[in-house]
């Protein structure tokens, strides 16, 4: 195999063509976004174009994004006690996680590990709603983290339900959207989150830029984790990173063209590589009756090694992950899987294929071809 297929999409993109053209016209400029002579007004642009972009893209007012360094970053700003809904009595002085986060949202933020609550997931890896209301309701008011969208299993989570149950509860939803933003829709006053999280580099735009979007004025309270400057409206000190904002507005822009046709497209390709899996009948496809990105298939066969796996379709020509890429470079058993009921022995076979906006259905064809070669060898008897 002299070209080789990337199916880890989910990790990271390639740069769209789009954002390397705006990255590049930003390193012509030299001056601070914050300066008020021309060279400074020229920089400001460029932002502010990037921040309308975004604000465009997810329904909300440009002066509700708050660029950061990434998703991480947004979400451990967002996680904080004090924060405070207009319709609650007191603000937050807990904080409630899905077992399925990622683990910049695991880790809490700002609140103290004592006040850290676990809201636990179905079989199916959807949020248990019975289980959540039961830790609202009757309780001190609470700040509620949970994805859109997972990235190992790809599964879309009910947050417009999420939503009225923590605001009924005089609550504040914080949303960690960086997997969905460019995959489906995303559209943040329908979803009812108060914060959300973005990313750039899941949807074509570089590494090391994000957002933070203040969705609701009911919230009051939130606090800079920066501090230093008077930057981003006082929300995050330091000098803008102009270069990687300019060509997350650029990658932005590009994603929501066309956005539709590209689900559908991914969609199919989903399909085929599915039903490719399913002719062997021990292969097990995680959260197949859930609603999932277009794009995501977390599967495993009971008896392969992920890690073994990993090695040999490298080998191949062929990069897949075995879940988040977020885990030190360590193939290890998914916390994800885990919180969904998996026997630890099916888990540590999982692996994780996501597609983007390249992929042809020859890749998922060479993948099945390869799969089908390898699973007769990293299968026990």
């Amino acid at each position: 195999m002299t070209d080789r297929i990337y199916l880890d999409w989910n990790a990271t993109t390639p740069l769209r063509a789009e954002t390397k053209r705006a990255m590049a016209d930003a390193l012509e400029l030299v001056g601070n976004p914050s300066s008020v002579h021309a060279e400074g007004r020229a920089a400001r642009k460029l932002v502010e174009d990037a921040r309308h972009e975004v604000a465009r893209t997810v329904g909300v007012d440009a002066a509700s994004v708050v660029f950061t360094s990434g998703g991480t970053e947004a979400n451990t700003t967002a996680l904080q006690p004090l924060l405070q809904a207009a319709r609650a009595a007191a603000p937050v002085a807990r904080l409630i996680v899905s077992t399925i986060e990622h683990p910049s949202v695991l880790a809490g933020g700002r609140f103290d590990a004592a006040k850290i609550e676990l809201a636990p997931v179905t079989p199916e890896g959807l949020i248990d709603l019975d289980a959540l209301r039961a830790l609202l309701i009757g309780q001190a008011p609470a700040l509620v983290s949970v994805m859109l969208a997972n990235n190992e299993t790809g599964v879309i989570q009910p947050i417009r339900a999420i939503a009225d149950l923590v605001h009924g509860a005089g609550g504040v939803l914080h949303v960690d959207a960086v997997q969905a933003l460019g995959k489906i829709a995303l559209d943040v006053p329908a979803l009812g989150a108060d914060l959300v999280s973005v990313s750039a580099h899941k949807l074509g735009g570089p590494k090391g830029v994000g957002a933070l979007i203040h969705a609701s004025r009911e919230v009051q309270g939130l606090m800079p984790l920066i501090r230093g400057g008077g930057q981003e409206r006082g929300h995050r000190g330091g000098t803008e990173n102009v270069i990687g904002i300019a060509g997350f507005g650029a990658a932005i822009a590009a994603a929501r063209a066309g956005l539709a046709d590209e689900e559908r497209r991914q969609a199919t390709l989903q399909r085929r590589l599915e039903d490719g899996l399913s002719q062997r009948s021990n292969v097990l496809i995680f959260s197949k009756m859930a609603p999932r990105l277009p794009n995501t298939t977390l599967f495993c066969a009971p008896g392969a090694r992920a890690d073994t796996a990993l090695m040999a379709l490298d080998l191949a020509g062929i990069a897949v992950s075995a879940g988040a890429a977020c885990s030190s470079g360590k193939v290890q058993s998914s916390h994800v899987l885990k919180a969904m009921g998996v026997p630890v022995e099916i888990g540590q076979g999982a692996l994780r294929l996501s597609c983007g906006w390249t992929t042809t259905e020859s890749d998922i064809d060479c993948y099945l071809e390869a799969w089908r070669k390898l699973s007769g060898v990293l299968l026990k008897p």
